[in-house]
């Protein structure tokens, strides 16, 4: 009988950390700083329109309010669903992300694994934990769509796991 296989992609580290340090910084990105709610112009503006008639119908006030809806309504879901890949990891390697990544400052390693951590640790420790959670956090992101887990796919390994194979 064959067992039936799981087999997760295995990820390029360097590849998945930026991508995962780039969902981050747009997280902080977007929890900081306010949107500019358009308005729509009263004043009547002049537009050269051939002669006949185009079939086109416009409503800017309403363009312009569902524009402000689903920007701020985009930015949410997505900070939404981040806190939430975030909050479904082990509790070590949560607080080392919540720590370095979702908090109002952006603390540098050492000061996170010696000064911010209930435990300190040591910097391999440190640097293994992250790993593990920026790979598990790769997959959370991917199922939630903020990324692709294909680009960050270790090629390198994946060619050697296939030619073993046969």
């Amino acid at each position: 009988m064959s067992q039936p296989t799981t087999d997760l992609p295995k990820l390029d580290d360097k590849k998945t950390k930026n991508a995962i340090e780039g969902v981050f910084e747009k997280y902080q990105i977007f929890k900081n700083t306010i949107i500019e709610q358009r308005e729509a112009t009263i004043t009547a503006s002049y537009q050269d329109r051939p002669s006949g008639p185009t079939n086109v119908t416009s409503d800017s006030t309403a363009d312009i309010a569902v524009s402000n809806v689903f920007r701020t309504e985009h930015r949410r879901q997505f900070c939404e669903n981040v806190e939430l890949a975030v909050s479904r990891l082990y509790p070590k390697y949560r607080e080392i992300i919540e720590l370095k990544y979702l908090g109002d400052d952006m603390p540098t390693d050492y000061a996170v694994y010696n000064f911010k951590m209930d435990h300190p640790i040591s910097k391999d420790t440190y640097a293994k934990l992250r790993r593990k959670a920026f790979q598990n956090l790769a997959y959370s992101f991917h199922a939630f769509g903020i990324i692709n887990i294909q680009s960050l796919v270790d090629t390198k390994r994946a060619n050697i796991r296939t030619s073993s194979n046969e």
